[in-house]
């Protein structure tokens, strides 16, 4: 009997035998007829109902005008775009190799 056990759990059966096909057998049967939730992650359900919904939108800049973005007028656009009330956390310019702003970057919440 000992000798049985230890020949499955270090797994000393030829391929072309059926010991091996029936192990083969039972680990699929475990993988494919295992309920889910057995394998459920605490940490993934977690993370997936995480509260911080910040996120960042671009904002092309007319390439005419040479203006500066107010954080009131990012937010008004913004609020447009994703048709929610948003907070403006921070806003950066993007500019092209000559200088000129061409974008802005703008950190909600």
């Amino acid at each position: 009997m000992i000798n049985t056990l230890k020949r499955v759990l270090f797994w000393n059966y030829g391929r072309s035998t059926w010991q091996y096909d029936v192990l083969c057998l039972l680990i699929l049967a475990f993988i494919f007829l295992t309920p889910r939730h057995w394998f459920g992650s605490s940490e993934l359900r977690s993370l997936s109902s995480h509260p911080n919904t910040a996120s960042t939108v671009l904002i092309v800049a007319d390439p005419a005008a040479e203006l500066e973005l107010s954080r009131e007028e990012a937010k008004r656009r913004v609020q447009g775009i994703v048709k929610r009330p948003v907070t403006v956390n921070n806003l950066r310019a993007q500019r092209d190799e000559n200088g000129r702003i061409v974008a802005f970057e703008v950190d909600i919440q």
